[in-house]
């Protein structure tokens, strides 16, 4: 059989469609009479091989181009794995053979001498395989040891030949011209530069959608019925549904980068944004954190990973096809659709106008699949365009996105958001020695003006790179008319009061007002009376403190502290304080405090609350630097007293050596902490980590030292743990924690390693779900906690389930401990029963779902080691447990 579609060499590089040939099998490739021929051989195959034989065949026509470019650099990722595929039988090598990460996005293929080159960021799986058409697939182990590894591969001929036939190739431009960008991203990524600079122009815009002025009125909110008139702006025409302009942000700034060492720097030089003053939130609206570089292999969107349509892997989740071509600077632009392959996949839809002559991107338009799952998202559209510089630079100029935010099912009766956001750069400087001086005169990535927040028209109308729209200028019209409205001023503080538990009166704070009445069995009834200073007294000093009493202890307990920031940029600050009040002496992240009433509702039955008695004074001292690096020198002075049923007696020991009801203690501490490129939201004096893309490390160290005010025990303890949220695209987002540490001393518990454990049905990431509050108890000691968080996983595959956009995860945490002898003797078999791991693990492992009614996550864990003692209760070793979380 012979199908003869192209009469020239030129024309034929890539081979048509055969999607639908049921099995077939490539032999080899020969020039016969000026037109490519392929000789196959045909075998039953499975229908992955038969998919992966398209992408086999379309790279041994491309083999036939003589006009490729240049020849191949190693990809720029953290991993590389690269080699050789041979036969097994002769010691050929194998051209064309297809190399994957199995379940990933990752692959590759042999060229036509057989070498290949695998280029990973993320540790996907340890299996490597191959396979080639006429050739056994070929599993193998993978040890990610070094970033660079050399693997030869040798294939089996499969034994299952059928007869021979004759095919001529066919061709899809489209797929090859998509090749040809792919080949050449590294010569137009903006990231080629050594340095370049732009300055940036960027507006926000929101906009109310799929709500009537009377069903705004109806909304279940105080005086909102009061803010009719703002529909006034309603645009009835731009769109094709009516929506009303409410808000608007806008930054300019000057945005540098430099590839080598690898930096970034914002300047962000002037911004407008109603009802905002906040120096951490203006940076976030500048250029930094808004962008997409198109020629990215994935791209991040609302902390989702997308597969770009000019990724590495595109033709394989991509069908892409030409539409038309153009001319732009007076250069053909082709213009190509693509769509994903298969649903269900984290691809877009879209398409791209291409630059023929230097395989470069002109424009861009992007749009999210309707069965994306992220929360919130109804509706996201993207796009960039490409403007030439010079004779063969196309760089990106405009960026534009478009979202639909809606609260959907979970509260229907709140409208949509829209959400408009457009980019413009402009004075584009590439390859400038004074860039590379902007780097030596500064250490943070986003630096904000102090005279950054205008609002004068006559600055902004000299300074904008696009006039504003009629809509985005009667947003600000809109918020002056607002601003001035007493009503609207009431109706903010509410939502603030509401929302902290705060009420500022004058130079004071009032609050919180949960912590306002709780109920436990040592105080019976606890009332708590809490102030605070506001910046209207002192910008950076911070005075707090409360004072509470419990009507059956009938004792009053207090809290002052002072918070001085010295230095906002980097941080350094002093921070004093002195508190006499009911502890749990246990302190982690994320805990579910006792003073208030949320507390007692969510505690798990059966298991009796421990307390401690605290005196304590402290005193910090916090210095951090524009690299990461930060430190803590901490001096607090403690007096713990507990309550029954933890033990005192025939334990403590006073500064004479002498029976004690109570542990005194004086401890100097350091923490070293590194943190790269974390990011922060501020407030007026606290602010609240926002996390980074890189592992975070600490070390702390502390020694207790006997005599000084009254201290009864000398010790030394050093402690570490690192950190890191790692996304795996396709297979989600994994958490890891890791740490250990060393006690030197005998000590009574309260100064031992006390695990935290948690008593609750609200799930704690950062505790031991089955385990309780002084269970177990260590000097030495190593565990890790895991959390991977597969996003769709398996129900995506589910035609009714995926429609619900739930999330798979599971998790995992261990720990080994042990005691050494001298600290069991003092504190085992003292009327409590502290039990010590002696080097044995302690193991939990959960699943569960997430994203139900995209708020909820529901647990489940099972306590697996050590193993259950004949007196303890079965159910202390399963729980189902609840939590909520906000996130896209």
């Amino acid at each position: 059989m012979t199908l003869k579609l192209f009469k020239s060499i030129e024309e034929c590089k890539y081979i048509g469609d055969w999607r639908n040939v049921s099995y077939f099998c490539l032999l080899f490739l020969n020039i016969e009479n000026g037109s490519a021929v392929v000789r196959i051989i045909f075998v039953l195959k499975t229908l992955v091989i038969l998919l992966s034989s398209l992408l086999c065949l379309c790279n041994i026509a491309q083999a036939q181009d003589t006009s490729i470019g240049p020849v191949k650099q190693l990809p720029r990722n953290k991993y590389i794995v690269r080699g050789t595929v041979y036969d097994k039988q002769t010691g050929d090598r194998v051209p064309y053979a297809t190399i994957i990460f199995p379940h990933s996005v990752y692959g590759t293929l042999s060229d036509d001498q057989g070498a290949y080159v695998l280029g990973y960021d993320e540790i996907v799986n340890d299996t490597l395989k191959a396979y080639a058409i006429g050739y056994k697939e070929l599993n193998i182990i993978l040890l990610h040891r070094d970033t660079q590894q050399v693997i030869n591969i040798t294939l089996k001929p499969d034994a299952h030949l059928l007869k021979e036939v004759i095919v001529r190739a066919g061709e899809d431009p489209a797929l090859r011209l998509m090749r040809k960008v792919i080949a050449n991203k590294k010569y137009n990524t903006p990231e080629r530069f050594t340095n370049y600079q732009y300055e940036n122009y960027s507006k926000i815009e929101l906009d109310l959608l799929h709500i009537s002025k009377e069903e705004f009125e109806r909304l279940p909110i105080p005086y909102i019925k009061h803010f009719g008139y703002i529909y006034n702006n309603l645009d009835t025409t731009t769109g094709p549904e009516p929506f009303l302009p409410f808000f608007l942000i806008e930054t300019l700034s000057d945005y540098y980068y430099q590839r080598a060492p690898s930096n970034t720097r914002e300047y962000i030089k002037a911004n407008q944004v109603t009802g905002i003053n906040n120096k951490s939130i203006i940076k976030y609206m500048g250029k930094m954190y808004l962008t997409i570089n198109a020629y990215d292999d994935y791209w991040t969107i609302f902390d989702t990973k997308f597969v770009a349509p000019a990724s590495s892997s595109g033709p394989a989740f991509y069908k892409y096809r030409i539409k038309d071509t153009t001319q732009v600077d007076g250069k053909r632009v082709i213009n190509i659709s693509y769509k994903p392959l298969r649903s269900g996949e984290n691809c877009l839809s879209g398409e791209v106008h291409i630059v023929d002559t230097a395989y470069a991107l002109q424009k861009i338009d992007a749009t999210i699949p309707k069965d994306a799952n992220i929360n919130w998202v109804k509706g996201l559209s993207f796009s960039q365009q490409f403007n030439l510089l010079g004779d063969s630079t196309w760089f990106c100029t405009k960026e534009n996105m478009t979202a639909e935010l809606a609260a959907g099912k979970l509260i229907p009766q709140f409208p949509a958001v829209i959400v408009r956001r457009s980019l413009s750069y402009d004075k584009v400087q590439i390859n400038k020695t004074s860039i590379t001086d902007t780097f030596k005169r500064a250490d943070n990535e986003v630096i904000v003006s102090d005279s950054a927040q205008r609002d004068d028209e006559a600055y902004w109308s000299t300074v904008r790179h696009d006039d504003l729209s009629h809509n985005e200028a009667a947003v600000y019209k809109m918020f002056d008319t607002v601003q001035n409205d007493p009503t609207f001023l009431r109706f903010k503080h509410m939502l603030v009061f509401l929302a902290t538990g705060v009420k500022n009166v004058g130079p004071l704070e009032l609050g919180p007002y949960w912590s306002l009445y709780s109920r436990n069995r040592i105080e019976g009834d606890r009332f708590r009376f809490s102030m605070g200073t506001t910046p209207k007294l002192f910008k950076n000093i911070y005075l707090n403190g409360y004072l509470a009493y419990g009507t059956r202890d009938e004792r009053f307990k207090y809290n002052i502290g002072a918070f001085w920031i010295l230095k906002r940029k980097p941080r350094m600050y002093v921070f004093a304080s002195r508190t006499h009040d009911i502890d749990r002496s246990i302190t982690y992240y994320d805990n579910v405090g006792f003073d208030n009433l949320l507390s007692v509702s969510v505690r798990r039955k059966g298991i009796p609350r421990k307390f401690v008695f605290s005196d304590e004074s402290r005193f910090e001292f916090y210095n951090e630097y524009f690299s990461g690096f930060s430190h803590l020198l901490t001096l607090i002075h403690r007096v713990y007293d507990p309550y029954d049923p933890l033990p005192s007696l025939n334990i403590f020991r006073n500064e004479k050596g002498e029976a004690s009801n109570a542990v005194t203690t004086t401890d100097i501490g350091l923490k070293l902490r590194y943190a790269f490129k974390e990011r922060f939201l501020e407030g007026n004096y606290y602010r609240v980590s926002l996390g980074s893309k890189y592992p975070i490390a600490e070390l702390r160290l502390n020694a207790g030292v006997k005599g000084l005010l009254n201290s009864s025990y000398e010790y030394k303890k050093v402690a570490f743990n690192i950190s890191d949220n790692v996304k795996i695209a396709p297979l989600g987002e994994l958490y890891l924690n890791a740490f250990a540490g060393k006690i030197f001393g005998t000590l009574p518990y309260p100064l031992l390693e006390i695990h935290p454990g948690n008593e609750t049905y609200v799930y704690n990431k950062y505790a031991f779900s089955l385990m309780t509050q002084y269970e177990f108890i260590s000097d030495k000691y190593a565990g890790i906690n895991i959390e991977h968080s597969l996003g769709g996983g398996f129900l995506k595959y589910i035609p009714l389930v995926k429609k619900l956009k739930f999330r798979q995860f599971w998790t995992a945490k261990g720990m080994i401990g042990s005691l050494s002898d001298a600290n069991q003797k003092l504190n085992l078999d003292k009327g409590y029963t502290f039990r010590t791991l002696n080097g044995q693990p302690y193991l939990e492992v959960g699943t569960g779902l997430e994203n139900i009614l995209h708020i909820f996550r529901v647990d489940f864990v099972w306590r697996l080691t050590p193993k259950r003692m004949p007196s303890e209760d079965k159910a202390k070793y399963f729980a189902i447990m609840g939590s909520i979380n906000l996130d896209f």
